[in-house]
């Protein structure tokens, strides 16, 4: 298999999974390996084998959104490594970090990384935006201290050259 071939057929499992998963799939196990791991930043936490995967993110992110539609943006691929960045638009129908459903559609902005191993995910890195979901449902984890609020003028950003005076 040529790097360019090994490289479509990564990206070909990959989207066969997010398809599974926006179909309400039961069965991922043909999408993963058998020693999968999920490592997720703050707020997903790490899910060590499929079972964990789906007890502890499928069915919850299931439960709290419904009428969910994976919008990946773009895809990188080399050999048996797979990256991406998109969304998922979905309606808040569940509770969500305490929040109790509100009916809202929302974004949630993700990135992935994969390693394919035999046809099937073994790793999976996950970076989703849950700040970003938080504060389109009225919660605001920063407290009015993001720093976008540099980008628009609303805040001053401290300076290392004042501090150091």
């Amino acid at each position: 298999m040529t790097p360019e071939e090994q490289a479509e057929a990564t990206r070909q499992v990959i989207i066969r999974m997010e398809e599974a998963l926006g179909a309400n799939s039961n069965d991922m196990g043909q999408h993963f390996h058998e020693d999968f791991r999920w490592m997720g930043n703050r707020g997903c936490g790490t899910k060590p084998g499929l079972d964990a995967f789906r007890r502890n993110w499928q069915l919850p992110l299931r439960a709290a959104f419904t009428e969910r539609d994976y919008k990946t943006e773009k895809f990188i691929c080399e050999g048996e490594w797979a990256s991406c960045f998109g969304h998922i638009e979905a309606t808040h129908s569940g509770t969500f970090m305490g929040i109790g459903p509100t009916g809202k559609r929302v974004t949630i902005p993700y990135m992935d990384f994969w390693k394919v191993t035999e046809g099937r995910i073994a790793d999976n890195w996950v970076s989703v935006d849950f700040a970003s979901v938080l504060a389109q449902l009225g919660r605001d984890v920063f407290d009015g201290q993001g720093w976008e609020h540099f980008d628009d003028g609303t805040l001053t950003p401290p300076s290392a050259e004042k501090e150091a005076t």
